[in-house]
């Protein structure tokens, strides 16, 4: 499979961790301490996820040099859809004017991991020879339903953004792994939205999960006992060593956590993409949109690993080559 184009977009103006003091009541110098975020960018009127995902596409599209006719296969990868139902893939196939019945459009939601899921699908679909084009988008309105009078902590990683890749059937396999940890489910998520509380028998317990809320600790025992071996194993799978690493391209959690991760891993400070203290927490499209950044100042032929956790508890990682 190869990834032969590749856009991003950020909506409207860096939002600094200074105003966010301001607007939340908040000490200054609050939010960059608790986080390590200086600036993330938040959705205005003139955006929307949709809007996101679409002007991240076309750049995508542009890049890999195919129109709206060469799609085959669209896939939203995100944590929280445009709504529960329909799926939000089909609104990227309207708007990008793919016709009626010439791809199949669905989502993948595996939280922070879902582009990486997605390469793993389309892997599996075009090896049963159905398809040969397909587009990924990941694009998340992070900024809502966040804790910010419990939790300012919490509420100040994320930001919002967009990516997307075409990607092709053919040229070199992928290396992927992905392992999951459910004993931590209940440290990561938003409660309310799906069949667990009925907003019309219990509207106040509904509201009171409509928040996203994080157990950091619960999170870091889990990563602290087994994501080093975890990322072991992936290596060895990709038949590379550390140094033949190019980049490593990490979900973007926090800056303290990109830091903690790169000792534990034993990575060396160069070989990983931060970028997180100024784009924040972009969920599902923290990973695609610093590929997209690798992809401009790396060689073709380079070796690539994209690495992340996510909520439920996952891990997930792609050995891949440019």
């Amino acid at each position: 499979m190869q990834i032969c184009g590749a856009g991003s977009y950020l909506p409207g103006k860096p939002r600094l961790s200074a105003d966010l003091d301001s607007i939340h009541g908040l000490d200054p110098g609050t939010v960059r301490h608790l986080t390590g975020v200086e600036s993330r960018h938040f959705c205005g009127d003139q955006d929307d996820q949709i809007s996101m995902g679409v002007a991240a596409a076309r750049r995508a599209m542009k890049e890999a040099e195919v129109d709206h006719t060469d799609i085959d296969l669209i896939i939203s990868a995100a944590a929280v859809p445009y709504q529960p139902i329909p799926s939000t893939a089909p609104l990227y196939q309207r708007a990008l004017g793919i016709a009626d019945g010439t791809a199949y459009a669905f989502d993948i939601n595996s939280t922070c991991l879902s582009f990486v899921t997605a390469l793993d699908v389309c892997e599996g679909l075009f090896a049963g020879q159905r398809y040969k084009t397909a587009l990924i988008i990941s694009s998340e309105v992070a900024s809502r339903a966040l804790p910010w009078k419990t939790h300012p902590g919490v509420a100040g990683l994320f930001g919002d953004g967009a990516a997307a890749v075409v990607v092709r059937k053919g040229g070199r396999a992928l290396t992927t792994l992905t392992r999951t940890y459910p004993s931590a489910y209940e440290s990561c998520g938003i409660g309310a939205g799906g069949t667990r509380f009925d907003f019309h028998r219990d509207e106040p317990t509904f509201a009171a999960h409509a928040l996203f809320d994080m157990e950091g600790k619960d999170l870091f025992r889990v990563t602290a006992r087994y994501f080093t071996g975890f990322v072991d194993d992936l290596i060895a799978r990709s038949g590379w060593h550390r140094d033949a690493i190019d980049l490593v391209v990490p979900h973007q959690a926090s800056p303290r956590a990109l830091s903690r991760m790169i000792r534990q891993c034993g990575f060396a400070e160069s070989q990983v993409l931060n970028i997180s203290a100024t784009v924040g927490n972009q969920v599902a499209a923290s990973i695609p949109f610093g590929l997209c950044q690798a992809r401009s100042h790396l060689a073709a032929g380079s070796n690539v690993l994209l690495l992340g956790t996510s909520a439920g508890v996952s891990f997930g990682g792609v050995a891949l080559i440019l």
